[in-house]
């Protein structure tokens, strides 16, 4: 785990690789002019140029989906049809350069000895989730059990299948609410699969990390609540609220 302070810095970003990794979801990876140091869980925010009103530059926050350990740095960025932010990175090309400030965040993994960790994520909230778990700092010091529990539309917007599996010291659960008739696994919404969830999981001796759909979380701490779990122990990330 990181023991000085990281302070955020400006970064002049070249990008090494931008490719689809699912129908609505690509990977941006880059390097940095300067020493990149983040913590597993932190966000970089990235310059939009001239977007704003009156030609203003716009800010756009992305979670860093590798850990700190990994170089080029990698972005799991949803594809928004008019999204501003994500048509400006999606068209960015290999050896194209972007401004970005950072790493930002609280959103880490808290050092909580002989505690579970219980991550809940939708669609790309998987991403910060991914780095803390191939992260170094946590593959030598894992809390005393991992739930992650990751929910997308369809099969094809599963994110990060095969690395999630091979975590041995993870219980990752899939989910998907859009199932074709081929999926053969947990059908649903997380927050289904969280009620499902028995007596015997130990709720209260667990620390909850929740990022991705605003909806989802506010429905998530609902649960958690009645289930006896303090708000100290919930910890969150929200990337959007949908609109009633």
């Amino acid at each position: 785990m990181t023991t000085h302070k990281i302070v955020a810095q400006e970064h002049i970003c070249t990008v090494r690789q931008n490719r689809w990794m699912a129908a609505s979801v690509f990977e941006l990876t880059f390097d940095s002019d300067k020493q990149f140091e983040s913590i597993a869980g932190h966000f970089i925010s990235i310059i939009i140029p001239g977007k704003g009103p009156q030609g203003r530059d716009l800010r756009r926050a992305y979670s860093i989906a590798s850990p700190p350990e990994k170089k080029p740095v990698e972005l799991c960025i949803r594809f928004v049809e008019n999204g501003v932010g994500t048509q400006y990175l999606k068209n960015l090309k290999p050896g194209e350069t972007f401004k970005a400030f950072g790493p930002y965040g609280d959103f880490t993994l808290k050092d909580r000895p002989g505690r579970g960790a219980c991550f809940i994520a939708t669609g790309t909230g998987i991403a910060p989730f991914r780095a803390i778990i191939t992260s170094r700092a946590y593959m030598l010091h894992p809390p005393i059990s991992t739930l992650c529990i990751a929910g997308a539309r369809n099969e094809d917007e599963i994110l990060y299948e095969e690395e999630l599996w091979a975590a041995k010291i993870v219980k990752w659960v899939p989910i998907v609410s859009q199932p074709t008739e081929k999926w053969t696994r947990t059908k649903g919404r997380v927050t289904d699969y969280l009620r499902s969830m028995g007596n015997d999981f130990a709720w209260t001796n667990t620390e909850y990390y929740l990022c991705g759909n605003g909806a989802m979380i506010s429905e998530v701490k609902t649960i958690l609540a009645e289930k006896g779990v303090q708000k100290t122990s919930i910890h969150q990330e929200v990337y959007y609220t949908p609109k009633p």
